[in-house]
């Protein structure tokens, strides 16, 4: 272990969350306003903080390139028969947990809708990634964009009954479509991160 890191762990932990606290102020420009938060066990704001820190040392890249430099290949999805695009769409939703990033909202579409959703969109964006800390993680909602297109198919397959007719009332213009179960069963086998209170 190195030397630093033993320092670490040896110093009280109200000081090291002290410094955590500014070194985190200073990573963010003075963009990151802490507060108090006695009511957490030391331990735990102990750990948060360390994530925080983690958080804003970390480059954002995009999710293909980490899953390219994996050695996870992505052809694009014309090139793709049925057979080895499922394939190559599981290895993808497996190489994307490694990276500690999870899927969601993803049973309205078939196989080929999203691995081309994943190949021309989703997996595009920037991310903060950190494989190594398996208290980590990022989420990919399919349908998280905030666009009347995403909140529909939300309120179609994926909201409850309460949901719908909180929505209705928050938002009396918008159509709100009848429910449907979603035509496909991806959601439940999708691999998930290790929880943060079960990572240590």
């Amino acid at each position: 272990m190195a030397e630093k890191e033993k320092e670490q762990q040896q110093e009280d932990p109200e000081v090291r969350i002290e410094k955590l606290k500014k070194e985190a102020e200073e990573l963010t420009g003075g963009q990151m306003k802490t507060m108090n938060s006695g009511d957490l066990p030391e331990e735990i704001e102990l750990a948060f903080w360390e994530h925080v820190v983690a958080f804003e040392k970390t480059a954002w890249t995009q999710t293909f390139d980490a899953l390219q430099e994996a050695g996870i290949t992505l052809p694009q999805p014309d090139e793709l028969d049925d057979a080895r695009l499922k394939y190559k769409l599981w290895e993808a939703i497996n190489g994307l947990t490694m990276l500690g990033v999870e899927l969601s909202h993803t049973d309205h579409l078939s196989d080929r809708e999203l691995y081309a959703d994943l190949w021309h969109d989703l997996l595009r964006e920037e991310m903060v990634l950190q494989p190594d800390n398996p208290a980590y993680a990022c989420y990919l909602d399919v349908i998280g964009s905030g666009s009347e297109e995403d909140n529909f198919v939300y309120l179609k397959y994926y909201a409850d009954d309460e949901y719908r007719q909180h929505w209705a009332k928050d938002f009396p213009g918008d159509p709100i479509p009848d429910r449907e179960t979603p035509p496909f069963d991806r959601d439940r086998h999708l691999p998930k991160r290790a929880k943060w209170e079960d990572a240590g």
